[in-house]
């Protein structure tokens, strides 16, 4: 089959490689649609992978043509995502279902061969059926949906209450649809953006704010007449949301950080201390898998999308490149600010 291999730092090349064979327990999918994913690209870029050569790709969709013995889940023909984590399910983290902590795991794309390629063999449980009138590209994007409402489910969510989403990018996007899907009595976006910000108000948003704006947190907190957010999520992983997730909380509030920052973060004793005196709590969220695995993340994103409650915007989308074109693809990364969206590779019939 034809895959896009990453041989050595900066060379993806599209080859001749060997076709995976189906095991037991084990379905192979014919690729569709692959997203290069924000942590793909240091991989590529910066001799982050953990061996040479390996077939990047945990974002994908397409479906089953054939099925290993014992297979039950899913038949020839069915359309399927997939969740990438592979874990060790031994483990006590795996036994108590947190499989998002597991330390003994493998990852499909990563740690494996993955979806860059014509096929992908994956374990019968990670293969995730979908309607298929949910198109190949939206179905390639419920990886980062799942990680949103995760976020959700760590923060003890509840509907009837203000929401502040810190960055309107894919992850803050999805998030707010799920707040608003399960009840929220006011959704914000916040980003210094007015396009994403535009998307947000798209796609169900009540109220946007742009974080450039002088007085932007006075206009913030009116929105919730001065109490502040009972739900705050954090997405963008920037030290200035983060900072600013303290601010916004309420009293007795839920902030939940699930961007992940890449610089180091102080903060001063005064808004440090606002956990303190709002007793807000703080929790983290990791990836998107609960019990049974891979979890009831991966189920309502199937089912949300297929009632249309859960919507995609083409916006999200910034370029559909074929798989033969995936150096090329990565090599957009190298320039800042080109890439505003998601890159798709995408196998031709």
């Amino acid at each position: 089959m034809k895959a896009a291999v990453v041989v050595a730092n900066e060379d993806v090349r599209y080859m001749d490689v060997e076709e995976p064979q189906v095991k037991p327990g084990h379905v192979k999918i014919k690729v569709k649609a692959s997203g290069i994913c924000g942590s793909d690209i240091p991989r590529v870029l910066h001799n982050g992978v953990h061996f040479y050569p390996i077939v990047l790709g945990h974002e994908f969709s397409g479906d089953v043509v054939e099925i290993g013995e014992g297979v039950t889940k899913v038949k020839v023909g069915d359309t399927v995502s997939g969740a990438p984590l592979v874990p060790c399910m031994k483990c006590e983290d795996c036994q108590k279902g947190n499989y998002s902590l597991c330390k003994h795991y493998s990852f499909i794309g990563s740690r494996q061969q993955g979806s860059n390629a014509d096929y992908v063999v994956i374990p019968e449980n990670n293969a995730v059926p979908y309607d298929p009138s949910i198109p190949y590209d939206v179905a390639a994007m419920f990886e980062p949906s799942t990680v949103a409402i995760h976020g959700l489910l760590q923060n003890e969510y509840e509907g009837g209450k203000y929401v502040a989403i810190l960055g309107g990018g894919t992850i803050g996007i999805f998030t707010m649809q799920w707040a608003k899907i399960f009840g929220s009595k006011k959704v914000v976006v916040f980003d210094i953006s007015d396009e994403r910000l535009e998307l947000a108000k798209r796609l169900g948003a009540d109220e946007v704010v742009n974080t450039l704006k002088e007085g932007f947190m006075d206009e913030a907190m009116a929105i919730t007449g001065g109490k502040g957010y009972e739900y705050v999520y954090e997405t963008a992983g920037q030290v200035p949301t983060m900072h600013m997730a303290f601010k916004l909380a309420a009293n007795k509030a839920h902030v939940c950080f699930i961007g992940t920052p890449h610089v180091d973060m102080t903060f001063t004793p005064a808004l440090w201390e606002n956990m303190n005196r709002k007793e807000f709590k703080l929790t983290g969220s990791w990836m998107s898998y609960s019990a049974p695995f891979p979890g009831k993340e991966w189920d309502l994103t199937a089912h949300y999308f297929a009632t249309g409650q859960l919507k995609f915007d083409k916006s999200m989308i910034f370029k559909k490149i074929p798989m033969s074109e995936a150096q090329e693809a990565f090599q957009m990364f190298k320039t800042p600010g080109l890439v505003q969206g998601k890159i798709l590779l995408v196998n031709e019939d």
